[in-house]
């Protein structure tokens, strides 16, 4: 039988490759969401990691506390663990579109397969915001709905505070994933609509549905069918919805399909040299946001008089154009996304490939032997990228550890990487974003110490984490 697992995460910060989990909170709830169990786990911050002054400042988790806990390969293990109970559902609010790939370099990392949760042993994933977009365009009665700042939000903070669905102070895991049960509570009194939305984040039946979309017109490349994109990203101001178009799939990433948006009047202007500049294309994964919907009346309508009357009018361009459709359609089929030559190994997940089976083994020993007895069996990895992660495992969670003194060399070479000196980049995730450095990070504490409107519980959270960068950078 399948449950949910509610889950929030409290982070280090933003970077889903180079910060940490710090707080890891779920709830186990069967179909009907009863509770099953609940969990709390505090992590111990990794000796590499330099926590950001904003994020400390959302959460207010004081540096002293990050000193206890379980370290992350243990925390990790156990969170990787509860994910791939056979018929889970992991579900949290944006956790598809910020927490489940924070997760999954968590478990890349610490030599967990980082994709068994999504598919394996009747697992998947779910996510309440790509879902609330749905209540909130045509069933709000199920809420009351907030305005922050005299705009509306479906920020979860401002969902619990008007709907009282959770006691405590945001941005604090357990009282974010309690809310976020509660929310799901609120939702599940329109079943229909919940059991609807839910067949969304199930693969089969996302692909069946797009499948059945009414055709437009046919072209040298096949059937294009007729849809409306459904996503939190759209914002209020375009209603969380715009018209569609299919035009195929990815050449480089079977699991992607690609759908034009046609709400853009530029898309008119497009020439050889301007398709990046003048088309937009979604690429959707099967079973994940956003939600493809019919081109339904009571649905069409929600885009208004005026973005109806360009798709309509980009609709009869595309077939009265088809040579510059045709180069549309082959350069967002042929689009990969660019390689980093300067990819740091955290952060070579999506540029590594999968292990070998004899790798998987390797970990699966890794994982059991005692602390001890895991350096030996570094030497056993095919991949030399997995010896290296080995190797941080050891010295980032066991610096005490026999098995870690023997890698000493190895911990001080990355270490420097982790503290340059103030005049050197840091390293590059697979965005090509920079590791914050201990000269970014204080740049980043002084700035905020500066504006002046700082209460005394923050200006001392900076002052500590100033202090720790300081004593360990």
């Amino acid at each position: 039988m399948n449950t949910y697992l509610f889950y929030d995460l409290e982070t280090t910060g933003l970077n889903r490759t180079f910060d940490q989990v710090i707080q890891f909170a779920a709830i186990r709830t069967d179909r009907e969401l009863n509770p099953l169990e609940e969990h709390n786990l505090k992590i111990r911050l990794r000796p590499d990691v330099i926590p950001s002054p904003a994020a400390l400042l959302t959460h207010r988790i004081p540096i002293a506390d990050l000193a206890a806990g379980p370290c992350e390969f243990d925390a990790i293990t156990t969170i990787h663990r509860f994910f791939n109970s056979p018929g889970t559902v992991t579900i949290g609010y944006n956790s598809l579109g910020f927490d489940d790939e924070f997760m999954r370099f968590a478990f890349y990392r610490n030599l967990l397969p980082p994709y068994t949760h999504q598919y394996a042993n009747g697992c998947y994933r779910m996510d309440i915001l790509a879902m609330i977009v749905i209540y909130w365009l045509y069933n709000r009665e199920v809420l009351q709905w907030p305005d922050h700042e005299g705009q509306p939000s479906i920020k979860l903070e401002h969902i619990n505070a008007l709907n009282r669905l959770a006691k405590g102070p945001a941005h604090d895991a357990l009282v974010d994933v309690r809310a976020t049960v509660e929310l799901a509570r609120r939702l599940q009194t329109a079943p229909r609509v919940w059991e609807y939305l839910a067949g969304h984040f199930d693969k089969h039946t996302d692909i069946q549905r797009m499948e059945a979309l009414p055709v437009s017109f046919d072209s040298a490349a096949g059937s294009h069918t007729l849809g409306l994109l459904a996503a939190s990203s759209l914002g209020f101001k375009q209603n969380f919805q715009a018209p569609v178009l299919f035009i195929g799939g990815s050449n480089a990433y079977r699991n992607q399909t690609l759908w034009l948006r046609l709400d853009l009047p530029e898309l008119q202007a497009t020439e050889p040299d301007s398709i990046d500049t003048n088309t937009w294309v979604v690429r959707k994964k099967a079973g994940e946001p956003g939600m493809i919907l019919p081109p339904l009346e009571r649905y069409w309508e929600k885009i208004g008089p005026e973005r109806k009357a360009i798709a309509e009018a980009n609709l009869v361009w595309l077939q009265e154009n088809r040579d510059i459709f045709k180069k549309i359609i082959q350069h967002h089929a042929d689009f990969r996304y660019p390689e980093i030559p300067d990819l740091d190994l955290d952060a070579a997940l999506y540029q590594s490939g999968f292990w070998s089976s004899a790798d998987q083994e390797t970990c699966r020993a890794f994982h059991a032997a005692p602390v001890d007895e895991k350096a030996p069996l570094i030497k056993r990895f095919k991949d030399k990228g997995l010896r290296k992660l080995a190797c941080r495992v050891l010295f980032r969670n066991y610096a005490d550890s026999k098995s870690a003194a023997k890698l000493q060399l190895e911990a001080n070479t990355f270490m420097q990487q982790v503290a340059p000196p103030a005049s050197m980049p840091g390293m590059l995730d697979f965005r090509g974003q920079e590791r914050r450095t201990p000269a970014r990070a204080l740049g980043e504490i002084k700035t905020l110490a500066a504006a002046g409107d700082l209460d005394v519980e923050k200006r001392h959270l900076l002052a500590s984490l100033k202090t720790y960068i300081t004593d360990n950078f």
